[in-house]
């Protein structure tokens, strides 16, 4: 799952991370250019030396460069990070966007609330954290089985959290 729990430590509170899901690692990344520019070029051994070569060259560049941004861009998109900190009292919940954005939102550990809508929001099972005056999403990236159990996690920890011996 492309979320994990930290556990709470002496000197640190109970945290969750949440990052979207990478189906071509940066390894695989390289591969498939290099695989894809090998598969484009292996047409041109059979123009080599002729004029037509110099021809469709700035072609198969293009494609090979199109590609290349086109995979950078979605890197550079699913950048986004969504932490998530539990202690006794305090809910906090940090999204650091693709951009370098990043918002925050803080709640009482007694007074939030989980909502699952299985319709109606953008994204089927749509997860939300309730509290203080706002209501915020959670995980919207991750797939609607994962964020069930989420939610599930985060009620149970929730009630660890607010009971007297934390």
């Amino acid at each position: 799952m492309p979320y994990h729990w930290t556990p709470a430590t002496r000197d640190t509170p109970e945290c969750l991370t949440l990052w979207p899901y990478r189906s071509l690692p940066r390894r695989g990344f390289v591969w498939f250019i290099g695989g894809t520019a090998a598969l484009l070029a292996l047409p041109l051994l059979a123009v080599l030396g002729s004029p037509i070569l110099w021809a469709l060259l700035p072609f198969l560049l293009g494609a090979v460069a199109a590609i290349w941004f086109a995979l950078e861009k979605s890197y550079r998109d699913g950048g986004i990070v969504e932490t998530l900190t539990l202690t006794g009292d305090l809910v906090s919940l940090t999204r650091s966007g693709p951009k370098g954005r990043q918002q925050s939102w803080q709640a009482n550990t007694h007074w939030v609330q989980v909502s699952l809508y299985p319709t109606g929001g953008p994204v089927p099972d749509y997860l939300t954290l309730r509290g203080a005056g706002r209501e915020v999403e959670l995980g919207a990236f991750l797939t609607p089985e994962e964020r069930k159990t989420l939610a599930s996690e985060l009620r149970q920890r929730l009630r660890a959290a607010r009971s007297p011996t934390g």
